[in-house]
């Protein structure tokens, strides 16, 4: 690989300048590109689950406090804590543990599981 290097050292100090500087100008673009990826990793928002159940109820809503509902995930209904659901657990709460479907966006017509 060094075979065809010139014999000298002046023109091996060019070459030394010359790549200096070009490996410079490389990492300030690496800097510059992984900036950018952490920029764009902290403006997207994580996906949507599937489903969610919600604990709590809006302050306006009386005697509601730690009341739980199943929603299809992204239901602008859903207050308080909210927890992803997989569409077996969302199953489970509506039909086993009697958890209430949401009723805007109707997560037990979306299951299959009407009344």
């Amino acid at each position: 690989m060094y075979d065809n290097l010139p014999p000298d050292l002046p023109r091996l100090r060019t070459l030394e300048t010359f790549f200096s500087l070009g490996l410079d100008e490389i990492r300030k673009a690496i800097a510059v590109k992984e900036q950018q990826e952490a920029a764009t990793a902290r403006r997207t928002p994580p996906p949507v689950p599937d489903w969610i159940i919600s604990t709590g109820r809006p302050p306006s809503t009386p005697g509601a406090a730690g009341a739980r509902t199943v929603h299809v995930g992204g239901c602008g209904m859903a207050h308080g804590t909210i927890t992803a659901l997989t569409h077996a657990q969302a199953l489970r709460a509506l039909t086993v543990e009697d958890v209430p479907p949401c009723q805007y966006c109707r997560p037990d017509s979306e299951l299959g599981v009407l009344d």
